[in-house]
């Protein structure tokens, strides 16, 4: 920028010839010409502006801007900067940390945080004849910073959740379970799911994760040969609490099979489906658990903590669900709306 400002035809601008500027304003712009912070230099009352290398960035493209005033190059913002330049022009220096300012950038409106002071530049008389603008923009550093913030807050509300969920299952697990090692094998099998479950999360935003995921994670720890689960459906995205109910739901559903149902028999299978609608609209959503090939299912009579959280699926999901036991297998469905499921183009 000093070859620009040096070859700038200032004569056309209130500044004048710049032969004939006052030491103290060639001072001051030698010195931002010369810093590696970046620098603008604002003259007269005219608000003439010059800057250095180092500003360009801050421009961005609104660079090539050199003598013109500093209230048309940021016009988007004047209202905000005006009082600060005023206090500048007064002879008071200002420094503000992480200023909010929505700036022109590419022809659309951003949000975008600066860092900068406005200090008095002064003549040999000590009156103000302009101000030096230094400057950093902090739009990536606060922004970064209000992420680990909601990110924290995620994490301690998914924390706060996941002990109150796991108090419940121990609770209702002990209170329904026939002996002390029956309950052990239940809670065991029913926290791993948890974890998977919150692994599945990890894959997406961390308050999403994707249905085909989250079910083939809850049936990972039973290493059923390849062909007889087959899954079937489009990737959406479920919410944290959709995606730990239905990897619970889906564990006790496998564990039911593997024991009385269609993985207890060589030739059984399990179809497991999804169909979705529109975004956002009342179209029908549907998960179906469609087992086949198993043994006669006997309904015990019994109802259990398992068959509780199946049945309380659908109320997850902003729906109903149901459990039929026919001869030839298990059916369990669930059905909502559209309004209750995000879907994403996230595959699977």
């Amino acid at each position: 920028m000093i070859a620009a400002v040096r070859a700038f035809n200032w004569a056309a601008t209130p500044l004048g010839p710049l032969q004939e500027w006052s030491m103290s304003l060639k001072t001051a712009i030698g010195m931002a010409l010369n810093s590696g912070f970046p620098k603008a230099v604002i003259c007269g009352p005219d608000l003439i502006t010059i800057y250095n290398d180092a500003f360009i960035p801050i421009l961005g493209q609104k660079h090539n801007c050199l003598g013109r005033p500093f209230n048309d190059i940021w016009a988007e913002a004047w209202d905000e900067i005006a009082p600060m330049q005023q206090l500048a022009y007064a002879g008071q220096s200002t420094f503000i940390e992480d200023f909010p300012l929505i700036v022109d950038r590419n022809g659309h409106p951003v949000q975008a945080y600066f860092t900068f002071s406005y200090s008095p530049i002064r003549d040999g008389t000590g009156q103000v004849i302009g101000m030096m603008d230094t400057v950093i923009e902090t739009t990536s550093r606060v922004v970064a910073e209000r992420d680990i913030k909601l990110i924290n807050a995620e994490l301690q509300h998914r924390i706060k959740n996941t002990f109150a969920m796991v108090l419940g299952i121990a609770r209702q697990t002990f209170q329904a379970a026939d002996s002390v090692s029956g309950a052990e094998e239940a809670l065991t099998r029913r926290l791993l799911a948890l974890s998977a479950a919150h692994a599945s999360l990890g894959h997406l935003s961390g308050t999403q994760a994707v249905i085909g995921r989250v079910i083939e994670d809850a049936l990972a720890p039973y290493a059923v040969e390849a062909g007889r689960i087959k899954l079937e459906g489009p990737p959406i995205a479920l919410s944290a609490r959709q995606c730990l109910s239905l990897a619970l739901v889906t564990n006790e559903l496998a564990s039911n099979a593997l024991k009385y149902g269609a993985l207890s028999a060589g030739e059984g299978c399990i179809s497991v489906r999804w169909t979705a609608g529109r975004p956002g609209t009342d179209d029908a959503f549907q998960i179906v658990w469609d087992e086949t090939g198993g043994p006669d299912v006997q309904p015990s009579g019994r109802v259990g903590f398992g068959t509780r959280l199946i049945r309380a699926l659908g109320r997850e999901f902003g729906g109903s669900s149901d459990l039929k036991m026919r001869p030839e297998g298990i059916v369990f469905e669930v059905a909502t709306t559209m309004k209750h499921i995000d879907i994403t183009d996230q595959g699977e």
